[in-house]
């Protein structure tokens, strides 16, 4: 049987069977990675696990999970400045952890280049909401790669490495959880270790990396310029691609939508033109301004927010196109996966005429719910059975994100409350102001603790706020 961490390091090209996760590890070594950094979270943890699966004697890549996805950002920055080639890699909300070190990296010259991999998760199958990230990336003028695939995530990555080395820049790999986790038999070329510095690089002469009032605005107009000059390498990248099937009508769309779409466009009775975007910051507006015109309609498929159709809409605007371009039409089309079932029924509402809305399964008999439920034996389940003892029914329980989230369920109905990573200390703190008859009582996890409790501890000591907090340690991620 193979083991992982040798196909990650086989020196010679190959075809592996493996999950999207794994492929940007393998894309990583072959783009000579030097320093990844993560915090972990759902559904990116298999690309720690790939790297960590390589022996240490063998593994060209010094990884650690940080303390938080902020710290595992100002980490992999770090290294980046020091010369080196860096990936720091998180779940969707990791990056509001991130942001107020994320926001200032386009700022910054990166003489070793950076990725970061953000695992974004529409349907919110493992976080507390579906963010579209790519806000993000439009705030700090930081280039965007969308796979759909998992053969599209290694070659992504490798030209994202490439390019954030020359023009030494902050890249994203804009991952979502059906690529993260699908499986598909990917194509990677040899690889051969290659002699790395083993001192440190940094330089002020590759600055300035101190953002004052003086130089920050230059800063910012360097950061522009770059931009401008990847969307100029964007429109001619074949990552961005038109499937022309000689059609009036046209797609434009990106990631797992383009996927979905497909399994509708086998169906059809006229088969649209299709751009399918691999690049989806900046848009490569020439190529978006050629396909309009060659259209009479044009329909914009992407999962979440218009991030696209808003850009498209003013592209067609200013540059007075005649076609009729057809976006979001619904609410529902801003919430959940596009899935096919779901693709489909928005191009039969588009176009009726092309295909018919899917079927509705008739179910007869009623099937019963199955909550998510804590492990026989785990330690949270008779804590929460003790604690409830305790307490009065009136009194306030608040929840943090853990396993110990699952509480709030029943039988033991303990957690009332939840915003994110370590929120309960402060919020419980507020439940406690003007309450002198219903005691609160909060629920930290014991990894939540260091990454984003302390200070909300630290601020209900100082201000003497009357509650209890429960640290909920499973000697699991701390």
């Amino acid at each position: 049987m193979k083991k992982l961490g040798d196909m990650l390091t086989s020196r010679e090209p190959a075809s592996e069977i493996m999950i999207g996760n794994t492929a940007v590890v393998r894309a990583m070594i072959e783009s000579g990675v030097r320093v990844a950094t993560s915090y972990p979270g759902s559904p990116t943890p298999e690309i720690a696990q790939a790297i960590v699966s390589i022996p240490s004697d063998q593994n060209p890549i010094y990884f650690e999970f940080s303390v938080n996805e902020k710290v595992a950002t100002e980490v992999a920055f770090g290294a980046s400045i020091n010369g080196h080639l860096s990936c720091v890699f998180f779940k969707s909300v990791g990056l509001n952890v991130a942001s107020d070190t994320f926001v200032q990296l386009s700022l910054m010259e990166l003489p070793g280049g950076m990725v970061v991999v953000i695992g974004d998760d529409p349907g919110a199958n493992s976080s507390q909401n579906e963010q579209d990230n790519r806000h993000y990336a439009l705030m700090s003028y930081t280039p965007v790669f969308e796979p759909s695939t998992p053969q599209e995530a290694y070659a992504m990555f490798k030209e994202a490495a490439r390019i954030s080395k020359e023009m030494r820049m902050p890249v994203i790999m804009r991952l979502t959880t059906h690529v993260c986790h699908a499986k598909e038999k990917v194509a990677f070329s040899s690889w051969s270790p290659e002699q790395t510095e083993k001192r440190p690089l940094f330089s002020m002469d590759n600055g300035p990396y101190i953002p004052i009032t003086s130089v920050s605005l230059n800063m910012k107009r360097r950061a522009l310029e770059k931009l401008e000059r990847f969307r100029d390498y964007s429109e001619d990248s074949p990552l961005n691609r038109i499937i022309r099937n000689g059609s009036e009508k046209g797609i434009i769309t990106s990631g797992t939508a383009y996927l979905s779409l497909m399994d509708s466009v086998i169906e059809m009775s006229e088969k649209p033109d299709i751009l399918k975007l691999g690049i989806v910051n900046p848009l490569p507006l020439s190529l978006i301004e050629d396909f309009l015109k060659e259209h009479s309609e044009v329909k914009i498929l992407e999962e979440l927010d218009q991030i696209i159709e808003q850009q498209v809409k003013s592209l067609a605007f200013d540059r007075r196109i005649g076609v009729k371009i057809i976006g979001k039409d619904s609410l529902e089309d801003f919430v959940g996966e596009y899935l096919p079932d779901k693709v489909r029924g928005i191009i039969s509402r588009t176009w009726p005429e092309l295909i018919d809305p899917p079927e509705e399964l008739s179910i007869t008999e009623e099937i019963p719910s199955r909550p998510a439920q804590m492990c026989p034996g785990c330690g949270h389940r008779s804590a929460f059975f003790a604690i409830k003892e305790a307490l009065n029914e009136q009194d306030i329980t608040v929840a943090d994100i853990g396993c110990h989230t699952l509480g709030a369920f029943e039988p033991y109905n303990m957690g009332q409350v939840l915003l994110c990573m370590g929120h309960c200390s402060g919020t419980g703190s507020g439940l406690s102001l003007f309450n002198k008859e219903r005691r609160v009582l909060a629920f930290i996890g014991d990894s939540t603790l260091f990454h984003a409790g302390l200070p909300g501890i630290i601020n209900a000591v100082y201000n003497s706020h009357r509650m209890t907090l429960v640290v909920m340690e499973n000697g699991t991620t701390a």
